[in-house]
């Protein structure tokens, strides 16, 4: 019976942005989240009895731009006071093109997009279909 070895294959982990296409990507996603996705889904900070949205923002994550929903619990038994919960995520895979995954209830991630420009996959996001961040 012959035995497997592990060898290198370049996949989606291999590609990184460069600094300025990174500097980019992060000042149209923060463009997104100020313009569309604020506006629209916090635009005010409503305290509730359970957990309620208090902020919305982006992060990177390897290769991958994270849209984030930080919620706050006010109640005494909460485990922790503040939590965040991702929603979308591009994955850059070569120069203006990218993945779009969302956040799903089990804590995976499903790529819905593949090989979408940034600006395409921006305004996939903001039209919101899967990419509800509340």
């Amino acid at each position: 019976m012959a035995r497997g070895q592990w060898v290198y294959a370049e996949g989606h982990t291999g590609k990184k942005p460069s600094v300025e296409e990174k500097l980019a990507i992060t000042a149209a996603c923060a463009q997104l989240i100020a313009d569309v996705l604020l506006p629209r889904y916090l635009p005010e900070i409503k305290p509730t009895e359970f957990n309620y949205p208090i902020a919305i923002y982006g992060k990177w994550h390897g290769n991958k731009y994270r849209f984030i929903t930080r919620y706050r619990s006010d109640r005494e038994d909460a485990i922790e006071p503040e939590f965040e919960a991702p929603f979308a995520r591009i994955d850059f895979v070569a120069r203006d093109c990218f993945d779009l995954s969302y956040h799903r209830h089990t804590g995976k991630w499903l790529c819905l997009y593949e090989a979408v420009t940034l600006d395409e996959a921006l305004r996939l996001i903001g039209e919101g279909m899967h990419f509800q961040p509340c």
